[in-house]
């Protein structure tokens, strides 16, 4: 089945993004999002949409089974907003423990402590879709 599909890892202050290809079941982080204001955000967002075409979005969701999470309804709500302003079907995945993953994975890259502060939310968000790619058949 061919198609691309975006991920992201929703924080806060920043949102990381990997991108990957559904017949070749790829991932690869693609860049991290900063910005204080939701305007910012999801312009780029679009953006990364016009260039890519997802046919899915992907999203992160911290600890799927405790609505008292503090992150987990601002992702509910961020994946929400993403179907809505772009059409396009979002699913939430358990993002397990990917920022965790991702940073004990870069350290071992010898990466400085910068450059994986600069990249440790993409590889977040590729490890979110590659998550979601276990939990769909090709």
């Amino acid at each position: 089945m061919p198609g691309t599909v975006i991920a992201f890892d929703f924080g806060e202050r920043r949102i990381g993004v990997a991108v990957g290809e559904l017949s070749l079941r790829s991932t690869h982080p693609l860049e991290t999002i900063a910005g204080a204001t939701n305007a910012h955000r999801f312009e780029r967002i679009g953006k990364l949409i016009d260039e890519w075409h997802p046919e899915r979005l992907v999203i992160g969701l911290p600890a799927p089974d405790d609505d008292a999470h503090p992150l987990h309804q601002r992702c509910r709500r961020f994946a929400r907003q993403l179907e809505g302003r772009f059409g396009i079907p979002a699913e939430l995945v358990d993002e397990g423990w990917s920022s965790a993953a991702a940073e004990i994975d870069l350290t071992g890259s010898g990466l400085d402590a910068q450059a994986r502060k600069a990249v440790v939310d993409q590889v977040a968000a590729q490890a979110i879709l590659q998550t979601w790619y276990e939990h769909h058949s090709a």
